[in-house]
């Protein structure tokens, strides 16, 4: 142990290694008499300042999403913006919703104002050069609302030989707070535009909601759930029914019964019923047009039920007296 300890300290202690060190600590030394020179020159920078409505009735609820933050340019010392940057002492503006309210349901805070109430959180030596957005404007009501559907909108698509069986809002229903002309027009509110290509297993996507600058909506963000089937060809046999037939008279088909065939998901056939389906064969066209054969017509299909077909349009029938 004793050895290893000598030849560390004969490594660290000799010629050339107390030469580097010591130009190391000249260069450090000059790095921070750099850092000071630069951070005393005069920089304009953008920074980030967090702004929050205060002093809002109890009565009153802001409709508008309010920017909760301005980019603000300001010009100071260098040392001054590394401070608003990464320092504990950050910018923040508190606007005094009394000051500002129109009494109209809105508000407006000037371009000159946001860069007085800047600089009044800012050191005496900051100069505000630009503040985007230019104004500040907000709108409110005295707690009016509307309970509206969700619905989304965008392009969701499975792969091949999937389709989307079912889709679920997480709320289906949201609060809408706006004017009351607003919420008169408001009937539903749609997500932001989706976007997913090429899945297959059960989707879940949460989002935002879009809406106007001067509504509010509540909660902002909801759950869309997409449930996924696989497409396959499959068959039902249907009872054939008579319709406008007068009293007294009963219609007999051979076969009694037809076969629909469609597209559908696996997990909807397992259920499907053949009272779900309606094949009908109308007693005035028979009337009317007598024949050998009647024609049947394919009337009511299930929901989520695609390219639903009749394996023949015409069956052989007969008509009896009850």
């Amino acid at each position: 142990m004793r050895e290893v300890y000598e030849n560390v300290k004969n490594f660290l202690f000799s010629n050339l290694n107390k030469q580097f060190f010591i130009f190391l600590f000249f260069v450090i030394l000059s790095a921070v008499f750099w850092l000071i020179l630069t951070l005393n020159e005069t920089y304009e920078k953008e920074i980030k300042v967090p702004v929050h409505i205060a002093n809002v009735p109890k009565n009153v609820v802001l409709t508008s999403a309010v920017n909760d933050t301005l980019r603000v340019t300001v010009r100071d010392k260098g040392w001054v913006i590394f401070a608003y940057l990464y320092g504990e002492r950050r910018p923040y503006m508190n606007v005094n919703f009394k000051a500002y309210d129109r009494g109209n349901g809105g508000g407006v805070v000037s371009t000159s104002d946001l860069k007085r109430m800047a600089e009044q959180t800012m050191e005496n030596s900051t100069k505000v050069t630009a503040i985007k957005p230019e104004r500040l404007e907000f709108f409110y009501n005295n707690g009016e609302r509307k309970r509206v559907p969700v619905k989304w909108t965008g392009r969701v698509i499975p792969e091949q030989l999937y389709f989307i069986s079912n889709v679920k809002c997480s709320p289906d229903s949201i609060d809408v707070y706006a004017s009351h002309e607003k919420l008169d027009s408001i009937h539903v509110v749609y997500t932001e535009a989706l976007n997913q290509v090429g899945f297959r297993d059960t989707l879940e996507v949460t989002c935002r909601l879009s809406h106007a600058a001067d509504v509010k909506v509540s909660p902002e963000r909801i759950r869309v759930t997409f449930f996924t089937d696989v497409l396959t060809e499959e068959g039902i046999n249907v009872p054939v029914r008579c319709i406008n037939l007068p009293p007294g008279k009963v219609l007999r088909t051979f076969p009694s019964k037809v076969r629909v065939n469609f597209v559908a998901g696996v997990e909807q056939i397992k259920t499907l019923r053949e009272d779900e389906f309606s094949v009908i064969a109308d007693y005035l066209e028979i009337e009317q047009k007598p024949s050998e054969k009647c024609n049947i017509y394919l009337r009511i299909v299930p929901q989520g039920i695609s390219r639903a077909t009749l394996s023949t349009k015409q069956v052989d029938y007969l008509i009896e007296e009850e």
